[in-house]
């Protein structure tokens, strides 16, 4: 694998501007792929600014990790960065060194996925034929719309101007625990003694990531995995997705008629010889619309009681993965536990101490641990974990978290929902920090739809302005 190297200032002053001025706050892979449909786009001339202070372009959370046992969950022939080029990843991946083996059906290293998102942008970078693209290694404090464009303030007091801005912040994430109880997933890198116990909030796919990277470490001691329902991803094997036909879409419906429908779909597909994967899959597509027709109540009953068990089923995990969290949980050393969290302290002695509730009891139970990861995914209050940028976006009114506090509140043309009620014309949203309008935005598949839609509107609002 190529070395990835963090990117750098690009000075486009040098050439003269011949488009619509955009800018991208975060550069991982929602902004990249932003950036890399804007820039294609023929005869438009758009410019892109991509202000990214934390991560390699391509890479944000998902994809910095080095374990080359963190692999995607989704097989290479569904992970293009355009959806009319399927097999765009694909030869990519044929054309490195170690590629000659991989085949549309593999699951790759995340890792290998943040160095293709990076090479997206490649046409356009450096001393590139027509200087279109800038990065700026800062982090975006501050955004205001204006007459005629957009203002973003940079942590170094920079001011960058642009016709419009796209939020491509990625997920909400929490700020570090103050008494240095509760880790992040890669965020404490002291050794423990491979003999002690380690807790692990959550039970997602980061779990998982962590499991495999503790037992490849030759980690011995007990896993202990607290989340609500004890519920881990299920795995990958073939699929053949069952079509669904828009019309036959039940749209509107309550959630309980909505679980009968998807489960007579499972049914369906076992009848023919498949299984309840053939159903998720076929189903896949189309929960944008599902979600977007669900009133308010409904969608609140959808995370109460049927989020969790949606996600495991699917956001599946590759059969490698799979087979060693099974061994895992065969031998005993890995213990899912269903309850609720409370807390994680440090107590008199220096000690790391979990408390939660088991599932079914009323008293709480408390116990030591080497280490308490903190996994709980992506499900997190946007507005008590706000970036600075996101704070200032609620404080200034220009933007607002939706009823049920999952991200900012957008239209569905990706439009940033101001305090008042009103769309943005000029700030944008895409993948998970637009979320609450679509749901299923946070896998590559349907960001690159989005991202694909938001570049035609944009060029068809600005075919007009562009200089001949």
């Amino acid at each position: 694998m190529t070395e990835m190297r963090p990117f750098a200032d690009q000075d486009a002053g040098a050439r003269p501007p011949r488009g619509p001025h955009v800018l991208i706050i975060g550069g991982g892979a929602s902004g990249v792929m932003m950036a890399a449909h804007l820039l294609s786009r023929p005869d438009t001339g758009f410019r892109v600014t991509i202000v990214e202070g934390r991560h390699m372009l391509g890479c944000g959370v998902a994809y910095s990790t080095t374990d080359p046992d963190h692999l995607l969950n989704t097989r290479v022939h569904n992970m293009s960065g355009f959806a009319d080029r399927p097999h765009h990843f694909l030869d990519w991946l044929r054309g490195r060194p170690e590629g000659a083996a991989v085949t549309d059906q593999c699951f790759v290293g995340r890792a290998t996925y943040g160095a293709y998102m990076a090479s997206l942008l490649e046409p356009w970078s450096g001393d590139g034929p027509d200087g279109r693209l800038r990065c700026v290694r800062k982090t975006c404090v501050r955004l205001r719309e204006l007459p005629g464009g957009v203002a973003a303030t940079l942590d170094d007091g920079q001011v960058l101007a642009g016709d419009m801005a796209v939020l491509a912040t990625g997920h909400v994430q929490p700020a570090p625990d103050p008494e240095g109880a509760l880790s992040g997933p890669w965020s404490d890198p002291r050794p423990v003694d491979p003999d002690d116990r380690i807790v692990i909030v959550g039970s997602g796919l980061t779990m998982v990531d962590c499991v495999l990277s503790m037992l490849k470490s030759g980690h011995r001691g007990p896993i202990l995995s607290i989340s609500r329902r004890g519920l881990l991803p299920r795995d990958h094997a073939p699929t053949r997705p069952l079509p669904v036909d828009p019309a036959d879409l039940p749209l509107g419906a309550p959630m309980s008629a909505l679980t009968q429908w998807l489960r007579r779909r499972a049914r369906a597909a076992e009848r023919m010889g498949g299984t309840w994967r053939d159903a998720v899959d076929g189903v896949r597509p189309h929960v944008r619309h599902l979600w977007r027709a669900l009133p308010p109540a409904e969608r609140a009953r959808f995370l109460r009681h049927a989020a969790t068990w949606w996600d495991v089923h699917r956001h599946r995990i590759p059969p490698a993965s799979a087979a060693v969290v099974d061994g895992a949980l065969q031998s005993g050393q890995l213990v899912p536990q269903p309850g609720h969290f409370l807390t994680a302290e440090v107590d008199a002695e220096g000690r790391r101490c979990v408390t939660f509730r088991p599932r079914g009891e009323v008293a709480a139970t408390r116990i030591s641990a080497a280490r308490i990861i903190d996994c709980r995914g992506i499900r997190r209050d946007p507005e008590r974990n706000a970036t600075p940028l996101l704070a200032d976006l609620l404080a200034s009114g220009q933007g607002r978290i939706d009823p049920l506090r999952i991200s900012l509140d957008v239209t569905a043309e990706c439009e940033v929902i101001a305090r008042n009620g009103a769309p943005s014309r000029r700030i944008y949203a895409i993948g998970p920090a637009s979320r609450a309008a679509f749901w299923e935005i946070t896998a590559v598949p349907d960001i690159r739809d989005q991202v694909a839609g938001l570049a035609d509107a944009m060029v068809a609002g600005t075919t007009n302005t562009v200089p001949g």
